[in-house]
C-alpha cells in the first residue's frame, strides 16, 4: 500500500459527493417538470415522442397499468434485440461480415441487456456488428437505465402523493430520463473520451504489418471442419507464422459513455474497460469510473428534494457511502501486499517507480493495484458489470469483496434507480424491525406499513438470494454447469457462485474462468436476470401503488427518525445482516477457503 494509492481512492469519494448534490437536484426538477430551461432545448423532441408513440402524456397510471406499461416496452425491446442478432448477417453495418448469432446466446444477450444487466457471454469485436451494437445494445443501455428510473420515480410519488390512484406515467418518465438525464451526460462524457483517444469510427477493422512475424502452433482442422486429434487424444497442430495483425475498431466511445452513466457494463471489446481503445488514460479511467456511480449517488439526493426532506436522501447515501468506503478500503488492503505465493519465489511486489506493487495478476500497469480495486468495488457497488481488471485473478478474499456486494442485492449504490428502491425496501424492513421493537406500527416518511407493503418489500429482498443460491446449487450437481468450469475445486465454485450471483442481481461482471456461452449458462443465466428485474420491479410498483393510496400519518413521539445516525446504522447493519446469513456458508465454500489454503502453502 501506499499514500498515492490512497489518495486516488479518497479523490474519487470526494467528486462523487460534490458532484450528488448538483445532479440530484436537476434531476428532481426534471421529474417534476420545474427544469425549464432544459425543456425549452429538449421539449421538442420530448413532443415528438409522444405523438409519435401515441402516448397521452396526461394520463395518470395506476400502478397495474405503469407496470404493464413497463413490461411490454421490455418485451418489445428484447424482441427487437433477438431479432437483431439472429439477422445480422443479412443486415447493414456489418463490415467484417459477421455471422448470424446463435438461438440461445441471442436470448441470453437479449435478456441480458434489456434487464440491465449486460452479461456478456460472446466476444464483442469477433461476434457483434455495428449495427447490433448501436441499434440494439446501445439502445437498450438507454432504456433499461431509463426503465430503472422511472420506477424509482413512481415508488417517490407513492411517498408523496395521498389517497391517490395513480404514480404517474410511464412512458413520460421514461422519455424524461432518457431525453433530459441520459442523452445529455452520455454525450458530454462520450465527448470527453474522444478526446483521449476512445475510438468512435464506421471504417472496417483495421490491418496492421507485424514489426516481427510470430511463429506459432495453429490447430488442424479434417475435411469436416472439426479440430483433429491424434491417438492419445490431444489436438493436432501446425505450424503458422502471423506477419499482420488485426487491429477491432467501431463506434465504441458512444456506447461506452452510456454503459457507465446507466449502469450497464457492457463492453464493445471483448476485455471492457482494460482495452485501450475503450479506456486508454488515467484521466478516461477516472472519467468511467466516476460514471458509474454518478447517478445512483445523485439520485439519493433527488429522493430528499422530490419527497420534500433532503435529509431523508443524505441518510441513505450516507449508508451506502459507509459500506462502500469500508470495502473499497478493504479490497485494496487485500491486493496491495502482492500474492505470498509469488514473493516465495522471488517475485519483486512492493511499489516503486518503476514498479506498481502489489499483485498484478489480471491488471493493467497503467492503471494499478488502486484503480483496479477502486474499479472492481464500484462496478459492483453498482449493476455496472464493466471491469478494467480480471475479477477471478485478485487475491480470494479480495475476490470476495465485489462478489460480496452483488450478493447484498446491488444495494450499495446499485443501479440507476433499481439500487435506490433496492434500498427503499431494506429501509422499510428495518422500519418494520425497528416497531416490533417498541410494539408499534411502522411507519415510514408519513405513511404507515401494514401486512401488504412489508410483503412487497420482503420479496424484492429475498428474491435475488434464492435465484444466487438456487442457480449455483443446480450448475455444481450437472455435468452442463460444471463442464464450463476451467478452474478446479473452491476456485471453480467461486467462478460458479460469482456467475449466478452477477446475473441474479442485474450486474454483469464475470469472475472469469469459466465458459459461459453455452446453452446451459446462456438459459440458467438469462432466466435468473428476468426474475431478478421484473420480479423486484413488480413489488416495487405494487408497494408504491399502496403507499400513494394511503392516506399521510403525522409524526408522534413513537415514530423512528429515519434521517438519524442511529437510523443509518440500524440501515447499514440490516443491509449487511442480510447479507451474511445468506452468504456465509457459500462463501466459506469458495473464497473463504482459497484463501486458508493459500495462505498455509497450499
Amino acid at each position: 500500500m501506499n499514500t498515492s494509492g490512497w489518495l486516488q481512492l479518497g479523490l474519487y469519494v470526494v467528486v462523487l459527493l460534490l458532484l450528488a448534490k448538483p445532479l440530484g437536484a436537476y434531476m428532481a426538477a426534471v421529474y417534476d417538470g420545474r427544469a425549464t430551461w432544459a425543456q425549452r432545448i429538449g421539449g421538442p423532441l420530448e413532443r415528438l415522442i409522444y405523438r409519435g408513440a401515441g402516448v397521452d402524456r396526461t394520463r395518470d397510471m395506476g400502478w397495474i397499468d405503469y407496470a404493464m406499461a413497463m413490461l411490454w416496452f421490455n418485451l418489445v425491446g428484447g424482441l427487437a434485440v433477438y431479432a437483431l442478432q439472429r439477422l445480422q448477417q443479412w443486415l447493414p453495418l456489418n463490415p467484417q461480415e459477421l455471422a448470424a448469432i446463435s438461438p440461445d446466446s441471442s436470448f441470453n444477450t437479449a435478456t441480458s441487456f434489456i434487464t440491465n444487466t449486460n452479461w456478456q457471454g460472446y466476444v464483442g469485436e469477433s461476434t457483434m456488428s455495428y449495427l447490433t451494437q448501436m441499434l440494439g445494445l446501445a439502445v437498450q443501455n438507454f432504456v433499461s437505465a431509463a426503465t430503472g428510473m422511472a420506477v424509482l420515480v413512481a415508488l417517490m410519488r407513492g411517498f408523496v402523493r395521498k389517497e391517490a390512484k395513480g404514480i404517474g406515467n410511464f412512458w413520460v418518465d421514461l422519455t424524461r430520463s432518457t431525453v433530459y438525464i441520459l442523452l445529455p451526460l452520455s454525450l458530454i462524457l462520450a465527448v470527453a473520451l474522444v478526446s483521449q483517444g476512445v475510438v468512435q469510427t464506421f471504417d472496417k477493422y483495421a490491418t496492421v504489418t507485424l514489426v516481427q512475424p510470430v511463429t506459432f502452433d495453429n490447430p488442424k482442422n479434417g475435411p469436416d471442419g472439426q479440430p483433429l486429434k491424434d491417438d492419445k487424444g490431444n489436438p493436432v497442430t501446425e505450424k503458422a507464422t502471423a506477419t499482420e495483425q488485426t487491429i477491432p475498431l467501431g463506434p465504441a466511445a458512444s456506447q461506452i459513455a452510456i454503459k457507465q452513466l446507466g449502469t450497464n457494463g457492457g463492453g464493445f471489446f471483448n476485455v471492457n474497460s482494460a482495452h485501450p481503445f475503450e479506456n486508454p488514460t488515467p484521466l478516461a479511467n477516472f472519467l468511467e469510473v466516476l460514471a458509474i456511480l454518478l447517478i445512483p449517488a445523485a439520485l439519493c439526493y433527488t429522493f430528499g428534494k422530490m419527497i420534500g426532506d433532503t435529509r431523508q436522501g443524505w441518510a441513505l447515501l450516507a449508508a451506502m457511502t459507509i459500506v462502500f468506503v469500508v470495502l473499497l478500503a478493504a479490497d485494496y488492503a487485500l491486493e496491495a501486499p502482492g500474492n505470498p505465493v509469488l514473493t516465495t519465489l522471488g517475485a519483486d511486489q512492493v511499489a516503486s517507480a518503476t514498479n506498481p506493487g502489489g499483485n498484478m495478476e489480471g491488471k493493467e500497469t497503467r492503471f494499478g493495484v488502486s484503480n483496479s480495486a477502486l474499479w472492481a468495488v464500484a462496478t459492483t457497488s453498482a449493476s455496472n458489470g464493466s471491469v478494467n481488471s480480471m475479477h477471478d485473478s485478485f487475491m480470494p478474499l479480495a475476490g470476495m469483496i465485489p462478489m460480496w456486494l452483488l450478493q447484498l442485492g446491488e444495494v450499495i449504490f446499485g443501479g440507476v434507480g433499481s439500487g435506490l428502491y433496492g434500498m427503499i425496501m431494506f429501509a422499510v424492513i428495518t422500519v418494520f424491525i425497528a416497531g416490533l421493537m417498541i410494539g408499534r406500527t411502522p411507519e415510514y416518511l408519513g405513511k404507515k406499513l401494514g401486512a401488504f407493503e412489508i410483503k412487497m418489500a420482503s420479496i424484492a429482498i429475498l428474491l435475488p438470494p434464492l435465484l444466487v443460491l438456487c442457480g449455483t446449487a443446480l450448475a455444481v450437481m450437472l455435468d452442463a454447469g460444471k463442464a464450463g468450469v476451467a478452474n478446479p475445486a473452491e476456485h471453480g465454485f467461486s467462478e460458479i457462485l460469482y456467475a449466478f450471483s452477477s446475473a441474479s442481481n442485474n450486474n454483469g461482471s464475470a469472475f472469469a474462468g469459466i465458459s459461459a456461452n453455452t446453452p446451459f449458462y446462456n438459459t440458467a443465466l438469462g432466466i435468473c436476470m428476468l426474475f431478478a428485474r421484473y420480479w423486484l420491479a413488480i413489488p416495487v410498483l405494487a408497494l408504491a401503488g399502496a403507499l400513494a393510496a394511503a392516506k399521510r400519518v403525522p409524526a408522534s413521539s413513537g415514530t423512528l427518525p429515519t434521517h438519524t445516525v442511529l437510523f443509518v446504522v440500524v440501515l447499514i447493519g440490516t443491509v449487511i445482516t442480510v447479507g451474511a446469513l445468506t452468504f456465509i456458508p457459500a462463501l466459506a465454500l469458495g473464497p473463504v477457503v482459497e484463501h486458508l489454503l493459500l495462505f498455509g502453502g497450499k
